[in-house]
C-alpha cells in the first residue's frame, strides 16, 4: 500500500498542486488521516491512475458528478484541478451545462457560480 500512497500522493501534487497538498497535510490530524490515507491509496493511486482515461476526462466527469451530488467545496477543488489537467474554459462551461439536463438548473446554477469565483481568481476570467 505504501507505493500505492506514494504514486496518489505525486498524482495529487500534478492535478491540485502543491499549495493544496501542503494545506492538506498541514491539516491531517490523527481524527481525518485514516480517511485522507484512504483517499491517497484508493481513489489517486489506484481509480486515478487507470487507463484508459486521462487526467483531464476524469475531471470533466468529476465536474459532473460532484455537481450531480451538489458539493460545493469539492466542486472548488475540481475547478481548480481540471485547469491543472488541461481543461479550457469552454470544456468546463460546457461540462456545467450539460449537467442542467441531468441534475436539474439549480445544481448548475450553483456549479457555475462556484466555477466563476475560481476562474475569476486564478485571472482566466474577468
Amino acid at each position: 500500500m505504501a507505493d500505492l500512497r506514494e504514486a496518489g500522493r505525486a498524482l495529487m501534487v500534478r492535478v491540485f498542486g502543491q499549495d493544496y497538498m501542503d494545506r492538506r497535510d498541514a491539516s491531517t490530524n490523527d481524527f481525518n488521516a485514516p480517511l485522507r490515507r484512504l483517499s491517497e491509496e484508493v481513489s489517486f493511486g489506484n481509480v486515478w491512475q487507470r487507463p484508459p482515461l486521462t487526467p483531464k476526462l476524469r475531471s470533466m466527469l468529476c465536474l459532473a458528478l460532484l455537481t450531480a451530488l451538489n458539493r460545493p467545496h469539492e466542486i472548488r477543488v475540481h475547478v481548480n484541478s481540471s485547469i491543472n489537467n488541461g481543461c479550457t474554459l469552454e470544456e468546463i462551461r460546457e461540462v456545467l451545462l450539460h449537467t442542467v439536463l441531468y441534475c436539474g438548473l439549480p445544481a448548475t446554477i450553483d456549479a457555475m457560480r462556484i466555477a466563476e469565483e475560481v476562474l475569476k481568481e486564478r485571472g482566466l476570467l474577468t
